[in-house]
């Protein structure tokens, strides 16, 4: 991780959350988001990580097209490929995630 700064934004979600535990049993949330913003062309699209008791949240109250509200912080992270390529990609660590379920 190489530096960080605070993000808030409203979107939608473009598929559904994919809820998965570690190996110690925490859940653990990712969503994927986009966030039109007024003049742009396309969406900007974000991956969000959800951690604890509102990882699961997310899992039974959130689905494909809802609106979502997060807080957070974006992480700039790197991975190490197979084939030895470095792969730079963000995403965002959500401190709160706030949802209707209409």
């Amino acid at each position: 991780m190489n530096s960080s700064q605070h993000v808030l934004f409203l979107g939608r979600l473009g598929k559904n959350p994919e809820l998965r535990y570690t190996p110690m049993q925490e859940p653990v949330c990712r969503l994927n988001v986009a966030v039109t913003t007024e003049g742009a062309e396309k969406p900007c699209w974000y991956i969000v990580v959800v951690w604890g008791k509102q990882a699961e949240l997310c899992q039974v109250f959130l689905e494909k097209g809802k609106s979502v509200f997060v807080q957070g912080r974006k992480v700039f992270k790197e991975r190490r490929l197979p084939s030895g390529d470095v792969r730079k990609y963000e995403e965002i660590t959500a401190n709160k995630v706030g949802f209707i379920n209409l």
